[in-house]
C-alpha cells in the first residue's frame, strides 16, 4: 500500500528550531518524527512513502539516504508549495490504479492502529475517510459533524465558530476518486478547498489513540512529556 507523507511545511511557529532543522527531523525524546513516522508506516503494511520536500529539503535527502529499510521512498521536491491537495494532484499518476492510499501530516505525532482505520474504511466505501478526534481549541482544526452511520454531514475549516470540537486529525485514507475533487489551483489546500467538497461522500474514523498536532512549541513540549514511544507497541504484541 502506498502512503503520501506531507513534510515540506516552512513550521514557522516552530521558531527558531526550525530555522535550521525541517520540522519533519525535529527530535521526540531523541527519535526524529520522521523516523516515527517510517516505523509506523512499516508496520501498518506500508511498502511505498512518497515524502514531499521544500524547506530545508536536503537535510531530509540526507537522512533518507541514511535509511536502511524495506520501505520504498520517494522525494517530490516543491520549490513552491503545492498545497497538501496540490502535492496529490501532481502525484496522481503515483496512485493510480490503487485501491486506495494513505495521506498523513508529518507533523502529527500518533500510536493510532491505522489497520482498524483501514478496515473501517473499506466497510464504509467511501471516497475517502478522515481520522477525527476530539480536539481542545477546534478554532484551529477541520471542524466535522457526522451522523450516526460515520458518514460526514459537514466539514469546516478552522471555523470562527465550532459547532463542535470533532476535528480533523491529520490521517486520511482515500480513493484515486478524490483526485477528481481537487481544484486545479495552487495552492490547493485538503482542509480548505477539498474536503468541504466531499461532505457526504466521506466517512469519518473516530480515533482516541494518543494524537497531538506538533505545530506549536507548546505541543512539541507537551509531546516530550506525553510521548510513549515504543511501550504501546509491547501491549499491541500482547495482545496480538
Amino acid at each position: 500500500m502506498k502512503a503520501f507523507l506531507l513534510a515540506g511545511g516552512h513550521g514557522t511557529r516552530l521558531k527558531p528550531l526550525t530555522d535550521s532543522i525541517p520540522k519533519c527531523l525535529l527530535p521526540i525524546r531523541g527519535i526524529p518524527m520522521l523516523q516515527i513516522w517510517l516505523d509506523l508506516c512499516r508496520r501498518h503494511c506500508v511498502d511505498e512513502v512518497l515524502i514531499n520536500l521544500h524547506s530545508h529539503g536536503d537535510a531530509v535527502r540526507r537522512f533518507i539516504q541514511q535509511q536502511k529499510n524495506e520501505l520504498k521512498v520517494h522525494l517530490f521536491e516543491e520549490e513552491t508549495l503545492l498545497g497538501s491537495a496540490g502535492t496529490l494532484l501532481a502525484n496522481r499518476n503515483w496512485v493510480k490504479g490503487e485501491a486506495s492510499f494513505w495521506v498523513f501530516y508529518a507533523d502529527v505525532l500518533t500510536t493510532a492502529d491505522m489497520n482498524r482505520m483501514l478496515e473501517f474504511h473499506r466497510s464504509r466505501a467511501q471516497i475517502a475517510t478522515i481520522g477525527v478526534c476530539e480536539v481542545p481549541d477546534p478554532t484551529r482544526c477541520g471542524v466535522v459533524q457526522i451522523d450516526e452511520e460515520g458518514i460526514v454531514r459537514d466539514f469546516v475549516e478552522k471555523p470562527a465558530m465550532p459547532v463542535s470540537n470533532l476535528a480533523f486529525s491529520g490521517l486520511m485514507l482515500a480513493t484515486p476518486l478524490l483526485l477528481d475533487v481537487i481544484p486545479e489551483q495552487f495552492p490547493v489546500d485538503l482542509g480548505f478547498h477539498v474536503l468541504p467538497r466531499l461532505v457526504g461522500r466521506m466517512a469519518a474514523y473516530r480515533i482516541s489513540d494518543f494524537l497531538i498536532d506538533m505545530g506549536t512549541m507548546e505541543s512539541y513540549r507537551t509531546a516530550q512529556l506525553t510521548w510513549p514511544g515504543d511501550s504501546h507497541l509491547q501491549s499491541e504484541r500482547a495482545h496480538a
